[in-house]
């Protein structure tokens, strides 16, 4: 790594976290917290990760919102019987009809919410835990300088026993070490548990689909340096895998928004993949959107 690298990743980065909710809440003064829950068919995983944040309602947390992507089967029932506020996409800034992806709920969401600080878990977790919570806010509620927290684990899947996934090992770590060595440091760059300032979040644009995490990660380097990036250990994280295919077509909308935000223009367009047939190898098309949504700052203000 970089010398500066270094220096930050020795400054701000918190290995053993163990702030209490009662420690973070008298840090709070005044601050509001909102957790949101992106989710599409996940009526296995989302009670038990709504479950994990409960405790923590009228305290620390202020708000906690599940976010549904159109979701086919019982995701919102369970979601609301957990004791979550589920907000469909179509019903936040329903002027605009919503894009397929992640990234665009979860830009929703800040229309959709009102806390100053916000946390960003995703909805498939396997044994989620609450210090989840507690340290992806330590780092926001003790230095305001802090607008991005990212949350760093390990990944008992298969041959992923530790550090990223695939698609962080192959396309994201190489890509911002090429593009922007000076985030480097970051442990995992796509990893979907982390919180952010509301200021921040509202003042950029975007992705609508896998390229979010990578977005806002360059983005609040460009807007604010690297000293508004922190990031905390979270243990062990489990979650379901994918197969190589959908990596795929992930790597390649993570690769578009990070082409753009360093100024390499990237388009939509189809990716081509080959899957075997009765012992033919067959090309596979899918369609990749490559798509920003504007600040919602500036959303907000014009509706």
């Amino acid at each position: 790594m970089l010398p500066s690298v270094e220096a930050w990743f020795a400054s701000h980065t918190w290995q053993q976290p163990s702030w209490t909710p009662a420690e973070l809440v008298a840090l709070k003064r005044g601050r509001t917290v909102s957790v949101v829950l992106p989710a599409l068919n996940e009526e296995e995983t989302v009670g038990d990760v709504v479950s994990v944040v409960r405790p923590l309602l009228g305290t620390l947390v202020d708000e906690l919102v599940v976010m549904d992507s159109g979701s086919t089967d019982r995701t919102v029932e369970v979601a609301s019987a957990a004791g979550a506020r589920v907000v469909l996409r179509e019903d936040v800034v329903p002027w605009l009809p919503p894009l397929p992806g992640k990234g665009e709920v979860l830009w929703r969401s800040l229309a959709a919410t009102s806390g100053d600080l916000i946390v960003f878990l995703d909805s498939d977790l396997v044994d989620p835990e609450t210090a989840f919570v507690t340290a992806l806010l330590g780092p926001l509620l003790l230095d305001g300088g802090v607008h991005l927290v990212k949350g760093f684990y390990r990944r008992p899947l298969r041959l992923e026993s530790s550090g990223g996934g695939r698609v962080t090992e192959l396309v994201a770590r190489p890509l911002l070490n090429t593009l922007r060595p000076e985030l480097s440091g970051v442990v995992q760059p796509l990893g979907g548990e982390y919180a952010a300032t509301r200021s921040f979040l509202e003042s950029v644009p975007f992705a609508a689909g896998y390229g979010v995490e990578i977005g806002l990660l360059l983005d609040v380097h460009r807007v604010h340096g690297l000293s508004a990036l922190a990031q905390v250990n979270l243990g062990v994280r489990k979650h379901r895998n994918r197969s190589l295919l959908q990596l795929g077509a992930m790597s390649s909308q993570i690769m578009g928004t990070a082409l753009a935000r360093c100024g390499v223009e990237a388009e939509s367009g189809p990716l081509t993949q080959f899957v075997q047939v009765g012992g033919e190898w067959l090309p596979d098309s899918t369609d990749v959107l490559v798509a920003d949504r504007p600040p919602m700052a500036h959303v907000i203000k014009k509706g």
